[in-house]
């Protein structure tokens, strides 16, 4: 089974620090980049579940700057659950990246959001 913890590390780090964010910062870009990266998180974990793409995708509602960091903990455990079950089956679109480089990316993008929002 695949480690995701440093992504659900990640996203709880990112997470904990929003919650914990004073409104002015959150209204000044920290809600915003974090909303963005919930976004891509959640397609992206769309994307493992239904590699057909025969659903179509959801997208996360901006639900306000209070409640940014509990969706970006929701699409990132989400995110993370469908790499372990990618990693599962075996199966992969022709071309598709392996689920632990896929796993290497998000950490990446939440590490750089993170410094996005938080500066």
């Amino acid at each position: 089974m695949l480690d995701t913890s440093p992504l659900t590390a990640a996203v709880e780090r990112f997470a904990d620090r929003l919650r914990a964010a004073p409104q002015s910062r959150l209204q000044r870009g920290a809600a915003a980049e974090a909303l963005e990266l919930a976004r891509e998180l959640s397609l992206r974990a769309q994307r493992l579940e239904d590699p057909s793409g025969a659903a179509p995708a959801r997208v996360m509602p901006d639900e306000g700057v209070f409640v940014v960091g509990d969706q970006l903990a929701v699409a990132g455990l989400d995110l993370a659950e469908a790499l372990r079950a990618a990693r599962g089956t075996g199966t992969r679109p022709d071309g598709a990246k392996a689920p632990s480089e896929m796993l290497d990316e998000a950490v990446a993008l939440v590490e750089r959001a993170e410094v996005r929002a938080m500066r």
